[in-house]
């Protein structure tokens, strides 16, 4: 048995636990610069608030119907997350952490020794006593199933944000009635394709198809998904590698930036975070892929959106390094007479920091920064994020993210714990 359990309306709910006043109120988070409409609560779904709208079209309707807007808090949102799935953790010896409000538990053999809806009702209670955070569990014989389950329970009342398939009568209960568009795995183009040319509405109907004409639609992924539903469990925990192979830091400005000073320093301070995630992992990267881009949605603006890759002598993971080969991307493609409206810094070809292959024609040191690096991060550790950094990354910062209404971090910055009076 799998159950999948997910956070109702995360951010939304993030921005609750320190706010209790907006409980059953009316709320939406945006994106980078404030730009649209990321994240929703029930009662801004309720009043037709699209997910992905614009902000600034949205002020009418904010504005009559008292909406609450915040910006986007990543910084919040993800250590909240890291404490709903160290809950989690207590129940399960083995989870699967599917993005930042969802999490797959191992309950194989649970049924034997609970009854599978207590314990669920168990688990919903004391993450949600001890985080703040209200969560929906699903609980089935596979991985999609637990998919269903949990969508049932999310939206259907009287389950009680519990959901458990445990029995061929009660998915095909649930399945005779659950739309294909919503079953894990179908997007739009396969939704839109089994509904007109093979009048799919329902997931049950999909499994009534034929395997030969799935294969043929949708290949060995849908006849898997097909086998998933119909209670054969194809798809087991994955063990996540706790390294990322692949780290990117990119930011859409607060302002156009025409000039290369402040775009040096933006690109600078993104390679700087992305050593930082290097050396918080152990390892170090040989690649790295400095990006720029214009506007695509001023039309008036001349457009232009370059990438440079840059391969380093001796995999690093100094921000001394990571920065000095970052600028030298972005001096190859740089232009004059262009706004540019994004940047970011990608490393690859990470690799385990005692497992570096030296140069034989570089004499540089790999571990010459090393001492720097330890002191660096010791220091911002314990003054805060960035206090001690490169002078390269400047001070004016004219390029950072537009917030104008961001909460505090109030679980990961002393100085902006919770005031209580």
């Amino acid at each position: 048995m799998f159950a999948l359990v997910d956070c109702n309306n995360f951010y939304a709910s993030c921005e609750r636990v320190f706010n209790p006043t907006l409980n059953g109120k009316p709320i939406v988070v945006l994106s980078n610069n404030d730009g649209c409409v990321i994240a929703r609560s029930n009662e801004a779904k309720l009043l037709g608030i699209p997910m992905g709208a614009v902000a600034f079209q949205l002020k009418e309707v904010i504005e009559k119907h008292q909406v609450k807007v915040f910006s986007s808090n990543y910084t919040l949102y993800g250590d909240m997350s890291n404490r709903v799935m160290t809950e989690l953790g207590k129940f399960t010896p083995e989870i699967e952490i599917y993005s930042i409000d969802e999490a797959f538990l191992d309950m194989a053999g649970f049924d034997r020794y609970h009854n599978l809806i207590e314990y669920g009702q168990k688990i919903k209670k004391i993450v949600t006593r001890n985080t703040g955070i209200p969560i929906s569990i699903g609980i089935a014989p596979t991985k999609a199933l637990a998919k269903v389950a949990n969508r049932t329970a999310k939206k259907n009342p009287m389950f009680q944000g519990v959901c458990v398939l445990d029995s061929p009568e009660k998915i095909t209960e649930i399945l005779v009635k659950f739309p294909i568009e919503d079953v894990w795995g179908i997007g739009g183009r396969y939704a839109k394709m089994l509904n007109q040319q093979h009048q799919v509405n329902t997931a049950q109907d999909f499994i009534n198809l034929s395997d030969n004409l799935i294969q043929k639609k949708m290949g060995v992924v849908g006849l898997r998904l097909k086998k998933e539903l119909l209670g054969f469990s194809c798809l087991k925990l994955e063990s996540i590698s706790p390294n990322k192979q692949n780290i990117c830091t990119s930011r859409s400005f607060g302002e156009m930036l025409k000039d290369y000073a402040p775009l040096s320093e933006a690109v600078a301070t993104f390679a700087s975070r992305c050593a930082f995630k290097l050396r918080k992992q152990g390892t170090c990267a040989k690649t790295i892929t400095v990006f720029i881009t214009t506007n695509r949605f001023s039309e008036k603006e001349p457009q232009y959106s370059p990438s440079c890759v840059v391969t380093l002598p001796t995999a690093s993971n100094s921000s001394i390094d990571i920065v000095e080969y970052s600028l030298k991307a972005l001096q190859r493609i740089y232009r004059k007479g262009y706004k540019f409206k994004k940047a970011g810094v990608i490393v690859s070809e990470i690799v385990p920091k005692d497992q570096l292959q030296t140069n034989l024609f570089e004499n540089k040191n790999p571990k010459k920064h090393q001492d720097i690096m330890k002191s660096l991060d010791t220091l911002n550790n314990w003054y805060g994020r960035e206090k001690v950094r490169l002078a390269a990354t400047g001070t004016g910062r004219k390029w950072k993210l537009r917030q104008e209404f961001k909460t505090k971090c109030f679980t990961t910055n002393w100085e902006e714990l919770m005031e209580v009076r």
